[in-house]
């Protein structure tokens, strides 16, 4: 995740560290935690660029252009 986030052209500069909360091998499903600097308020910025669907997409979009 931090190679994903961080040479992303959108989120890279905000970009600061991600950790693994939680890990279940049974179900397969992992919780991390993204941490990002954000700037001092600018209009729109945590509507449209800290979007959490908008943070999922750069993810998903970097596993798509792996497939």
């Amino acid at each position: 995740l931090a190679d994903v986030y961080s040479s992303s052209p959108a989120l890279g500069r905000y970009f600061r560290s991600a950790q693994v909360i939680s890990f279940s091998n049974e179900s397969s499903i992992v919780m991390y935690q993204l941490l990002f600097s954000v700037p001092p308020s600018r209009e729109g910025f945590m509507d449209n660029t800290m979007n959490p669907d908008f943070i999922r997409n750069i993810l998903r979009q970097n596993i798509y252009d792996e497939d």
